[in-house]
């Protein structure tokens, strides 16, 4: 205490001051809760100690969270955690890069699943083209080990990339290799190839490899050069085609002639060439508008079903089933013709929305389809009236093929009122028996007010002079009424 108090005074400390630090030194050396300054030294080793273990134990535990930080971060080329390594770091900051870690390893194994799918997806897509790697990248992909590959965001990024352009030469390759097989699929029926020719590109017809693509494409060459020698044949094969694309596309009489080189005699490659162009302008009119196309050949078909049901509604033959069919074809009747108007009504929506889109009208048989529809109903109902009148005009005769009728006939209901029978009187001429008594009372009393027809047509007796001596009759008209009123 007297050197502290020495060093005070010597360096201009005041008293109060030194009286202060006069207290603190105290307390540093008195003794504390009983115990000696050697055992208060030991506790405070013995502490000492263990900190210095725990210490050792979160440097060594951050020397291996930042090898592991560093290996990562080499294979998927990013920046180590930030964290001083040469201070000792709090457990709270032990368990943030711990858990920072255990997502990065988890990420990493994300990536090298993906690479390791890629690079499966390239190798295949490789073999498929018959193609080697040709640049530093691809053999990194392809040839180098799975385990040395850097897995940089950009490496994916350049991994997925190289895929796509792979699969897309793949799918050229497809979409070529399709092409060369329907123009060849088109020539054999058009040549008539045989089978046996057929198989021998069996093999080709599978896959789309650059070999097939190759044989494909010189069996087109070929048989081109076989076309070129059978024109005619082609031509009309085409033609054939051609017919019942018109037919599927309900192209008018007028729309078919428009393409003239149709009735063209003259083969040569030009003409094929014509038709070959407009045979692919029709189908691809007809995959463009293939529902509407197969809805109009619906409704079509379901019309022409419709016409032989109502045909069979107007048999009277149609009465004598026994086994249910009649009631069966009345509702399949009344369905179906719900179903048309149903489909009318939704195709209606279908052009509608089509005309609007293509800024032109959508024809079936060079006319609208919704007024084709209706002529069709038209000429339906007409054809009913006409049936309806022809119906009632069989149940109509003129009064004197009534008379005569009746008067030949052996039953005694047709048998005029008040004539005697035939093996009591000599026979009646038929002009005075139709003059002594007026039409209307003849037909009342012979058929009781009902006309029947003859089923021959007869020339109306006006048109005839009678013989002399008789009464002349008067020409009636051929609409006479079912029922003769008195009035």
């Amino acid at each position: 205490m007297n050197r502290l108090k020495a060093i005070w005074e010597e360096i201009g400390i005041p008293e109060d001051q030194r009286l202060q630090r006069t207290d603190v030194v105290k307390k540093h050396i008195k003794e504390d809760e009983g115990r000696t300054m050697l055992q208060l030294e030991k506790d405070i080793r013995t502490r000492l100690e263990v900190l210095m273990k725990q210490k050792s134990q979160r440097m060594k535990e951050l020397k291996a969270l930042y090898k592991q930080d560093r290996e990562l971060c080499d294979v998927m080329c990013l920046v180590p955690f930030s964290i001083d390594t040469d201070s000792v770091p709090s457990l709270e900051r032990l368990d943030e890069y711990r858990s920072y870690l255990v997502g990065l390893a988890k990420e990493k194994d994300r990536r090298h699943e993906e690479f390791v799918d890629i690079k499966r997806q390239i190798v295949g897509c490789m073999e498929e083209l018959d193609r080697l790697p040709d640049t530093s990248f691809e053999r990194d992909v392809v040839c180098e080990d799975e385990e040395a590959f850097c897995l940089s965001n950009d490496n994916i990024a350049a991994l997925r990339l190289l895929l796509g352009q792979l699969e897309e030469r793949k799918a050229e390759n497809v979409r070529e290799c399709d092409s060369y097989r329907r123009r060849i699929q088109e020539l054999w029926e058009r040549l008539r190839v045989p089978q046996e020719e057929r198989e021998a590109m069996a093999e080709h017809r599978l896959h789309s490899r650059k070999k097939n693509m190759n044989a494909l494409q010189a069996e087109v060459e070929r048989l081109e050069e076989l076309k070129s020698q059978n024109l005619k044949e082609v031509m009309e094969a085409i033609r054939t085609e051609l017919a019942l694309f018109w037919e599927k596309c309900y192209y008018s009489l007028q729309q078919r002639q428009d393409f003239t080189p149709y009735i063209d005699d003259v083969f040569t490659e030009e003409l094929l060439n014509l038709h070959e162009m407009e045979l692919q302008s029709l189908k691809e009119h007809y995959e463009n508008h293939r529902e509407l196309f197969e809805g109009v050949t619906k409704w079509q078909e379901s019309w022409t079903l419709f016409l032989e049901l109502e045909k069979k509604a107007t048999d009277p033959s149609r009465f004598n089933n026994r086994g249910g069919n009649l009631l069966k074809e009345e509702k399949q009747r009344a369905d179906l013709q719900k179903s048309l108007r149903k489909l009318e009504k939704s195709l209606k929506v279908q052009i509608d929305a089509w005309e609007e889109a293509q800024n032109r009208e959508f024809l079936v048989n060079g006319q609208k389809f919704l007024q084709y529809v209706e002529a069709q109903w038209e000429v339906l109902r007409l054809e009913k009236e006409r049936e309806k009148i022809d119906r009632v005009r069989s149940k109509r005769t003129t009064p004197f093929e009534c008379f005569y009728c009746c008067y030949r006939s052996p039953s005694p209901v047709l048998r005029l009122a008040g004539t005697p029978t035939p093996g009591k009187a000599r026979r009646l001429n038929a002009t005075s028996s139709v003059s002594g008594a007026t039409p209307n009372s003849t037909l009342r009393s012979a058929f009781g007010g009902t006309v029947c027809r003859s089923p021959l047509p007869r020339t109306p007796m006006s048109a005839n002079k009678v013989s002399s001596g008789h009464a002349s009759v008067s020409p009636l008209p051929a609409d006479l009424p079912l029922t003769m009123n008195p009035d």
